[in-house]
């Protein structure tokens, strides 16, 4: 991108730019693909914005509260009014985007997705958020970590609602390219149509499957984990143990099944081996061509 006005803020630009790219494409298919810098370090924030927040965490008289997840320590609360900031202004940007498809015609025709690549920084580089109540944050295999948001809007086609199927990233395009009538690639795809769940239809369970082996500067742990239904596994790739949670009643993770549910422990983890087999998964430490 070419400089702008000095002052100018990152995420109005990329929307601004989106909502020209839509405005330029507005009579064929296209894909506007825009991934915000925010909200993640460097933390800034408009300066209009920051003081607003100061002052509201001022009248509520917040401070910051701090629990301990491993040797980290993890924010409880969220109080951290730059980070506050950049939430609105990138809220702001996304309604720029929205105005533009709706100014120009496009509701109907248009399948509108958001979502994030991660939890929230909570245990590094100045832990500006909290995933409260979930447990951990970026860089773990904690739900804190792994749990998104994901919105999916197409005025008159999908009704509004909360659909608290579990579903994955991998799922995107098999369901776009379901919604715009084009055919799968004959090519075996790890995820599925989420169309028949945005639909309200009922949806045949399946697992899903987190690899992550190696550590990060987060302060998480290498480690790899599977989930089916209301159950997560997760195993520790250095020293093997595992953790069981019942997410319908725990979704913080607090509560360790494990040693009293051996059944969905085997039973969980041989999905989980079998899945890293068929993939290949690395083990710890290992990169091709690097050892250990």
């Amino acid at each position: 991108l070419e400089d702008g006005p000095k002052g100018e803020h990152l995420p109005d630009r990329l929307a601004r730019e989106t909502a020209e790219f839509i405005e330029s494409n507005k009579d064929r298919p296209f894909l506007a693909y825009l991934s915000f810098y925010s909200v993640h370090t460097p933390l800034m924030a408009r300066g209009d914005l920051r003081e607003k927040y100061q002052n509201k965490r001022a009248e509520l008289g917040l401070s910051a509260q701090w629990g301990q997840e491993g040797q980290r320590r993890v924010r409880l609360n969220q109080e951290h009014a730059v980070y506050a900031g950049m939430v609105e202004a990138m809220d702001l940007a996304v309604g720029v985007v929205l105005d533009a498809i709706e100014e120009l015609g496009l509701g109907e025709d248009t399948i509108i997705v958001f979502t994030s690549d991660n939890g929230g920084l909570s245990t590094s580089e100045g832990s500006p958020t909290s995933n409260m109540p979930l447990r951990g944050g970026k860089g773990w295999i904690y739900e804190g970590g792994i749990r998104e948001p994901l919105i999916v809007a197409w005025g008159g086609k999908i009704e509004p609602g909360v659909n608290a199927t579990p579903v994955c990233g991998i799922d995107l395009l098999p369901t776009v390219l379901d919604y715009c009538a084009l055919e799968l690639p004959e090519v075996e795809l790890d995820g599925v149509s989420l169309r028949p769940a945005l639909e309200g239809e009922e949806v045949t369970s399946r697992p899903l499957f987190w690899h992550y082996p190696h550590y990060g500067n987060q302060g998480g742990f290498p480690s790899a984990a599977v989930r089916l239904d209301n159950l997560k596994l997760i195993q520790s790739l250095e020293s093997g143990d595992v953790q069981l949670y019942d997410l319908d009643v725990d979704p913080g993770e607090s509560v360790d099944l494990a040693p009293t549910r051996p059944r969905d422990v085997m039973r969980l983890h041989e999905l989980l081996r079998v899945w890293q087999e068929s993939v290949g998964a690395k083990p710890l430490g290992v990169r091709e061509g690097v050892g250990r």
